[in-house]
Formats: structure tokens, sequence, C-alpha cells
């Protein structure tokens, strides 16, 4: 439904943005994440056509978004991070005005308005002057906005900002809701709200994607050696080199806290039963054991460590050599660079 080829983006010698090329199928919820200054929000803005490629190209839905701007925006909705309203504006208002700008019929636009009224938890402040609502509401009300006209893909940039517990519950459900109809590509600094709603996510740092995959791959790829966390009531001195025995084992580590070790495993290895065994047979007692799970924040933390460290790296080397081996990047012929920033 959504496909970028080679996206970049340059800001003079600054290249915000570098060969991004990812597609998002009709139904399918994407995440994007990424640190601060990674390039999510530009990459955002140009699917979106509100911002100009250095190089590449999006299509949505088959109709490529900058030789056809106006009917494959159509089919796009987007919620930006920093949203802009009139606050001057009533709710109803705003909204009847966006139905107009949307090209949506009287009729049409009174029921297109009624449902994300309704959907998006802003009925009780239809009346209401935007100006005076709170941060939560208005993030609401701009989200109505982008779903108003029924796009078929939908682009959210954090979607659950300011929002209280409560609403970002409902907002979720409302998310999940409308990926199963559309496609939806969402970016948040939220990991969890990434693994509840999103089936693949896109890792993004320093312009590139180092990491594409559904969270359980890339928390699987993140792994490497299983580990197993066990905590012994009152541990003996010997309790390490007796785990550190067992076949399988490939190393036994004392965290230090009270008689809590990790036991590094060999791939393909499942040693819970044979330590609780252990454990049985000399009368211990243990308080805890399980396999040590990664989480999508330690994948995102990892890649995005190592991604840094290894530009460093290239950089350092890069700056050693002469500047004629930049040439393809630099060329404005190669993509038609746009350097000024919107």
């Amino acid at each position: 439904m959504i496909e970028a080829q080679g996206l970049t983006r340059r800001y003079g010698e600054l290249t915000a943005v570098r060969d991004v090329s990812f597609a998002v199928a009709e139904g399918e919820i994407v995440g994007i994440l990424g640190p601060n200054g990674a390039g999510k929000t530009t990459t955002i803005r140009m699917i979106t056509g509100f911002l100009p490629p250095s190089g590449g190209r999006v299509t949505v839905g088959g109709l490529d978004l900058f030789h056809q701007p106006s009917k494959a925006r159509r089919e796009i909705g987007y919620l930006p991070e920093n949203v802009a309203l009139y606050p001057e504006m009533r709710v109803g208002e705003y909204l009847r005005y966006r139905a107009r700008l949307e090209g949506m019929g009287r009729s049409d636009g009174r029921q297109a308005i009624a449902e994300v009224l309704d959907r998006c938890l802003i009925a009780d402040v239809e009346r209401q002057i935007i100006g005076t609502l709170s941060k939560g509401y208005r993030q609401r009300v701009a989200l109505a906005a982008a779903i108003l006209h029924r796009p078929s893909v939908l682009v959210l940039d954090e979607p659950t900002v300011g929002l209280d517990p409560k609403q970002i519950i409902k907002i979720r459900e409302l998310i999940r809701e409308l990926g199963e109809r559309r496609t939806l590509l969402l970016s948040t600094h939220i990991l969890p709200e990434v693994e509840q709603l999103c089936g693949r996510v896109l890792i993004i740092d320093r312009g590139r994607i180092v990491a594409e995959g559904t969270p359980e791959e890339l928390r699987r790829e993140a792994q490497g050696h299983p580990q197993l966390l066990v905590t012994v009531k009152d541990a003996p001195a010997e309790a390490a080199e007796v785990f550190a025995a067992l076949p399988g084992a490939t190393a036994v580590t004392a965290s230090g806290e009270n008689g809590r070790l990790t036991i590094d495993c060999e791939v393909g290895h499942d040693l819970r039963e044979a330590v609780f065994r252990a454990a049985v047979e000399r009368g211990w007692v243990l308080l805890e054991l399980h396999e040590r799970a990664v989480s999508l924040e330690d994948v995102f933390v990892r890649l995005t460590t190592r991604d840094e460290l290894t530009a460093a790296a290239a950089d350092d080397d890069a700056a050693a050599e002469p500047p004629a081996g930049a040439a393809a990047d630099d060329d404005p012929a190669a993509g038609g660079d746009q350097e000024v920033p919107a």
C-alpha cells in the first residue's frame, strides 16, 4: 500500500536521511523507532508529502506521491508530532472546515464528523473552543481530523503524547481497530506501545534503517546465547561451580545480589530442568528460575549504540580519504537536491 524507495534528504552538507527503503502492506501496522535526531520525523514528512526528498520516491496505493501529489495525498491521513490547530475555532466548526477542505459533501461530512467525534472521544467538547482544551483533547481533535476523510493510509507521529492513562488505552484501541482496515505507520518513543500495536518494527539511527522485523524476531536476533536467571536462598559457595558443570552451560556469573546467578547456555539448550534437579538433590531452595527475556528496549539500545560507535569509526576513516570518494552522494543530479528545510 505504501512504499518508500531510496529516500534521502540533505540539508546542505548534512544528510538527515540516507537511502531509506521499506514497504507497508494493506492492513499492516508498522512502528518506526529511533533516538532523537535519527531521522524519523524527516522520513515521515517525506512519506506524507510535506517535505520533498533529495532523492528516492514514495508510492501510495500505486500512486507516485511526487508526480501525482493530489491523488496520492487523498489516501493519507497524517497526525504530526506538533499538532497545528486553529485555537479560536470550536471543535465541530474545525472539523466541518476540514471536511470542506477534503472535498466532502455536506451529508457525507456530517456523517464522517459524527463518526470521528464518537471514535476519538471528543463528542463532549464538540462546541468548545479549541484553545481552551487540554493538550490531550487537542491531540484527539487532531487525530479526528486525520481520519475524517477515511484515508487508506494513516501516518501517526507520537499519537498518544499528552494523554492520561485512560485516554491512552482508548486511543490504542482505536489505532488497533483502524489498523485492521487501513495501512498504518506509527512513530513513537513509547516502546510498550510498539509491542502492543505493531506487527513489524523499523529502527532508524543516523538516517539509516539499522534493523527491521517483528518485535519477536528482533528480540530473538539480539538474544544470542540464552541465559537463565537463578536465585538460590542462602546460596552456598559451590552453587556457581555446580551449575557451571551442567551440560550446555558455558558460564555462570554471580550478580552480587542475594544468591542470584546468571547462567549462560549454549544455543538450543534449555537448562531449567537440570538446574531444578541439581538444586533439589542438594536441598537448595530455588527462589527464582527463568529465562532472561530480551526486551525491545534492550534491542533498541544495543542497535543504536552499536551503530553510533560504528558510524563514528567510519567517519574517522572517511576523514582520512580524499574527498572524491563522496562524489556520488553530493551530486545534485543524482537526487534533485532540495536544500531549503521545510
